[in-house]
């Protein structure tokens, strides 16, 4: 077995860890990245109302590509499963984003890509993800002016973190 996919089992194994400690039925696919008829989900999760057919990709820092057909059997599997198709990507010294398929980047060739910036912006975090916590954007914030809304701006622009922000307010 080659050190990135030593390492991606590791991956896939840390979610599957997480997802359980989350409080989430979970199993991670013991044919999923190996040459089988059918193309399975790296792992199957759910809480007793929502399920999920999980593709895990993890990266050191370059972006992370997928096939078209990868996508498409993640989505017919779900679809046939009955779970909601996501894919999970995990940049090194990051935590684990997610998407819905249908929000990745396609390539010219047909295959999908997701980059570091891309995931840390627009992904959905492990807590959101879980049920934790809830993304809230710029505009669903009704403070309309003052010290709070030039706060929320700077954080908006990456002029603050998100520590330095919440210090702020």
């Amino acid at each position: 077995m080659s050190n990135s996919n030593a390492k991606g089992d590791r991956r896939e194994r840390e979610l599957v860890n997480d997802l359980d400690g989350a409080g989430f039925a979970v199993m991670r696919a013991p044919a999923s990245g190996s040459a089988t008829e059918r193309e399975l989900p790296d792992v199957l999760a759910g809480d007793g109302e929502t399920f999920y057919a999980v593709e895990a990709k993890s990266s050191a820092g370059d972006p992370i590509y997928l096939s078209g057909d990868e996508i498409e059997a993640l989505v017919y599997f779900a679809r046939n499963f009955g779970a909601k198709p996501r894919v999970a990507v995990r940049f090194d010294r990051e935590d684990w984003y997610f998407f819905h398929p249908g929000d990745l980047y396609t390539t010219d060739g047909g295959n999908y890509r997701v980059k570091k910036e891309t995931a840390l912006a627009d992904g959905e975090d492990f807590a959101e993800f879980v049920g934790d916590s809830r993304k809230v954007t710029l505009d669903e914030v009704t403070v309309e002016s003052g010290p709070d809304r030039e706060v929320l701006e700077a954080l908006a622009r990456g002029d603050l973190t998100v520590e330095e922000a919440a210090e702020m307010l």
